[in-house]
């Protein structure tokens, strides 16, 4: 096959993502960065400037006609309800962001460090060094479905039912809302329930916060409140559960960059980026162009779709250089890594994800020096999340009580 030419690749399926996805990224980065993906009928940009460039300009490439590889919205399927914050555009994006920023600035997301730390050592405390166990869900799980609880005002104990919907909801996005109606309708039932408690009784959470919340001297319809509570939940606790476990496969796969941190804990800051960059914990978004343009000569017409990989972005050479598929905890700082996005669009709990992350590996590597592999990882099947099913290890005791 003639190098220019490359093959064609099904970026709308979710097997496209899975093993040797890596080597597709490469071979799309050097001979079709721009790429037509004709089964589906979207340009893919797989180089990290052409992700950037787009995610900024978001007069030119809005969210509100999709953002899904496999978007509902694509063929008329979509559900009819108030839309999440993550499909609008301008000027209703930013007013609906302000109503949940504040409780996201580095400020406030600071001040819940002592109690992410309790809810981290708690949930370690439970584990037994020497024993096969399943990291996904003994300590990926765990923390950022009980922050995301505490912020929003409902139980801990109600942790299982959450976990459940976001997963469904994940599995939604390849396999329509038709295979998910129930589980939001359930999920919209609960929360409707929460809402009607802080009207009786408000209290210092993101729900009551949302019941009082007005957008432009109006109070939001519950089903708008419903749907961001939704997206909390969904957003708030996929992208840290998948940063954390797929941190932890990359210190399996790197084992010298954990015998680093275990030297030199003050690595851990810059080490969680590098997780982030490295892992990409979503893979995939996209948008709609709204007027023709043109990118690395290929003209995008008004109305075309475009998906941003992410992941193929985070690992560009021309950014990161020739070691950008190698892990690296003390990689010097560079032009920042897109596992957030960037724009209007960046991740609202960003702040928050990345607190969660170090918080939880200090705690991890100071209670347990080692771990190891006592399995094959699984990985999920998605166009969205690069998460991991199931990831068997053993810990080795020795560290800190």
């Amino acid at each position: 096959m003639d190098r220019a030419t490359p093959p064609r690749y099904a970026l709308h399926d979710p097997d496209f993502y899975g093993p040797g996805v890596e080597d597709a990224y490469r071979r799309l980065r050097a001979e079709a960065p721009v790429y037509w993906c004709e089964e589906a009928g979207f340009w893919a940009l797989a180089k990290y400037a052409d992700v950037d460039h787009v995610s900024r300009n978001a007069p030119l490439f809005c969210s509100s006609k999709g953002i899904l590889v496999n978007d509902p919205m694509r063929d008329g399927t979509m559900p009819d309800q108030p839309p999440s914050i993550i499909y609008m555009d301008a000027p209703a994006h930013a007013r609906y962001r302000r109503l949940v920023s504040r409780a996201f600035t580095p400020r406030m997301v600071a001040t819940l460090e002592p109690r992410i730390r309790a809810l981290a050592q708690a949930s370690l405390a439970a584990l037994v060094p020497g024993e096969p166990l399943d990291f996904v869900e003994q300590v990926a799980v765990p923390l950022p479905l009980l922050v995301i609880a505490e912020m929003l005002g409902v139980p801990a104990a109600d942790r299982p039912q959450f976990k459940r919907w976001s997963d469904a909801i994940i599995a939604g996005a390849d396999a329509g809302p038709a295979a998910t109606l129930a589980v939001v309708q359930e999920l919209f039932g609960y929360f409707h329930e929460v809402l009607e408690a802080r009207r009786r009784q408000p209290r210092d959470d993101l729900v009551s916060a949302l019941a009082r919340a007005e957008v432009e001297g109006e109070r939001l319809a519950d089903a708008e409140i419903l749907m961001f509570c939704m997206t909390l939940l969904v957003a708030g606790n996929e992208t840290t559960r998948n940063l954390i476990a797929g941190g932890a496969r990359a210190l399996l796969l790197f084992p010298d960059q954990r015998r680093r941190l275990r030297a030199d804990p003050g690595l851990l800051p810059g080490a969680v980026e590098e997780m982030l960059r490295w892992v990409t914990p979503v893979k995939t978004f996209a948008r709609t162009a709204t007027a023709d343009t043109t990118i690395r000569g290929r003209r995008i017409a008004a109305g075309d779709y475009v998906v941003l990989l992410y992941a193929s972005a985070n690992r560009d050479e021309e950014v990161w250089g020739p070691d950008a598929e190698a892990f690296d905890v003390g990689r010097p700082p560079g032009p920042g890594h897109l596992a957030f996005g960037i724009g209007p669009h960046a991740c609202l709990g960003s702040n928050l994800a990345t607190l969660e992350a170090r918080v939880l590996f200090e705690e991890l590597l100071a209670r347990f020096p080692s771990f190891e592999a006592a399995g094959e990882a699984v990985a999920l099947r998605s166009t969205v999340m690069n998460g991991i099913v199931r990831m068997p290890v053993v810990f080795s005791a020795g560290g800190r009580a």
